[in-house]
């Protein structure tokens, strides 16, 4: 998985180009630790993003309930794979999907 991360300002885009799996989310993770404090809009550009697992999943869920305290955290040009496994798994009714 390649992260291209651009910071402007208070916002955060994050682009995800890869699979999103047990093996990338800790990166990930790592990422989000180190970048997250002080973020009041973190977005997530899914445009290039082939997979999402569990694992994936997971960090989302816990940027999610950081954002919620802080800001605000949107996920943008989700492919309809991904769109499927937000719906399948109820996290489209958690997140913000643009």
């Amino acid at each position: 998985m390649n992260i291209q991360k651009e910071l402007n300002g208070t916002n955060l885009t994050i682009n995800l180009e890869g699979r999103l799996d047990t093996t990338t989310a800790p990166q990930l993770e790592a990422e989000l630790k180190s970048d997250i404090s002080g973020i009041e809009k973190l977005i997530f550009d899914f445009a290039d993003l082939e997979y999402l697992s569990s694992a994936g999943l997971r960090v989302l869920l816990a940027a999610q309930k950081v954002m919620n305290k802080q800001g605000s955290m949107v996920i943008k040009n989700v492919n309809s794979t991904i769109m499927d496994i937000f719906e399948v798994t109820g996290f489209s009714g958690i997140l913000t999907i643009e």
